[in-house]
């Protein structure tokens, strides 16, 4: 049973919401200030983190930072702030994914069990590895390396790092991205996957102007290559 930390401070959504989450099968705490979910957060050590940014004692996006210094959990945050500026700055400070409210505790769940498969665990796992240059992808263990060096990625950079590689040397729209590591098939802000892919390729080294394995093919999308075959 997946074991969810619900930071809401607001009652009358953290009350239904848990309520609604437990009848879907999910083991659900709840906190109602971000220091109390921090604590909890480490002490207990959830499977995945729903976080309002809207909290009393210090803003939800500077809460994520903090746990992104110190846990690799998925956090979705869930925010009625649906300006797009805003949501790239959430994605950017470690989120794994995001809802506008209001939503449905089904929208909500929906999220979750995406989220959670693209864990350790997952669908994944049953894949082998891929090497790619110096690049080494293992589904199994959720690891990769570069040139024998350890790169740490967070669940969705390694989620979208691996898409890739399965397309090696093809090119991936956005749209595809999104519908297939996202779990978005309609709508999502192509913005969203422009920011993963610039941390991604600041993991790996490069950069949109000197790539060596993400190549940029303007107003289509993006492939991953072998160094030698970049060119």
């Amino acid at each position: 049973m997946p074991r969810l930390l619900l930071i809401e401070d607001d009652l009358t959504i953290r009350t239904p919401l848990v309520r609604a989450l437990r009848e879907r099968g999910h083991a659900v705490a709840a906190a109602s200030t971000a220091m109390t979910g921090l604590r909890d957060a480490l002490d207990d050590r959830p499977d995945l983190v729903v976080l309002d940014l809207g909290l009393p004692d210090l803003d939800g996006r500077e809460l994520l930072r903090m746990l992104r210094a110190v846990s690799a959990v998925p956090v979705i945050v869930a925010t009625a702030r649906d300006d797009e500026r805003e949501i790239v700055r959430v994605l950017d400070a470690g989120a794994d994914d995001y809802v506008v409210k209001p939503f449905t505790a089904a929208q909500l769940d929906a999220r979750i069990r995406a989220v959670l498969r693209r864990g350790p665990g997952g669908p994944a796992e049953e894949d082998p590895t891929m090497v790619i240059g110096g690049l080494r992808i293992d589904p199994r263990s959720r690891q990769v390396s570069l040139d024998g060096e350890p790169v740490e990625l967070t669940p969705r950079e390694f989620d979208l790092l691996r898409h890739l590689a399965s397309r090696v040397g093809e090119v991936v729209t956005k749209r595809e991205l999104l519908t297939e590591v996202w779990q978005i098939p309609y709508g999502g802000a192509d913005k969203t996957v422009d920011v993963h892919l610039s941390w991604l390729r600041r993991k790996l080294g490069e950069s949109a102007q000197s790539p060596r394995y993400l190549h940029t093919v303007r107003g289509v999308g993006v492939r991953l290559v072998t160094p030698e075959a970049g060119g």
